[in-house]
């Protein structure tokens, strides 16, 4: 019995390296962000392009497993109701604002393109005006 839950313990010590670190990564803080007066920050004009080009690689609702590279089940950003859900993480994760500023995602793997810091503020602001359409 005792063997068993060794090699159980193992396997899931394996599997748990195997993967990317970013799903056990500790969440960084609220950035603070405020909506600015004004903002044209829509998901047409800023969301949807940010969302494919850094997120959806990992974040996307028809990729199941290791396509997933780690990313948590049901944060899912290739649709906007499925980035509303969570995007409180996405301020957290990769976001910046007075309060901070969080680079834990995307994780830099030397080919997947990083936001610039101008595009995580717009991004935490973004969410601060509701993530509008």
């Amino acid at each position: 019995m005792m063997k068993k839950l060794m090699s159980v313990a193992s396997v899931a010590l394996l599997a748990l390296a195997a993967c990317d670190d970013h799903e056990h990564a500790a969440a960084g803080a609220p950035t603070g962000a405020t909506c600015p007066q004004g903002s044209t920050l829509t998901y047409t004009n800023f969301g949807k392009g940010f969302l494919d080009k850094y997120c959806v690689e990992c974040h996307d609702a028809n990729k199941t497993g290791a396509a997933r590279k780690g990313a948590p089940e049901f944060h899912d950003f290739d649709t906007l109701t499925g980035f509303k859900s969570v995007s409180d993480h996405a301020d957290e994760y990769s976001g910046s604002g007075p309060s901070a500023t969080n680079e834990l995602m995307p994780e830099a793997n030397g080919t997947r393109p990083i936001p610039t810091m101008a595009e995580r503020v717009q991004l935490s602001q973004w969410i601060a005006c509701g993530s509008p359409n």
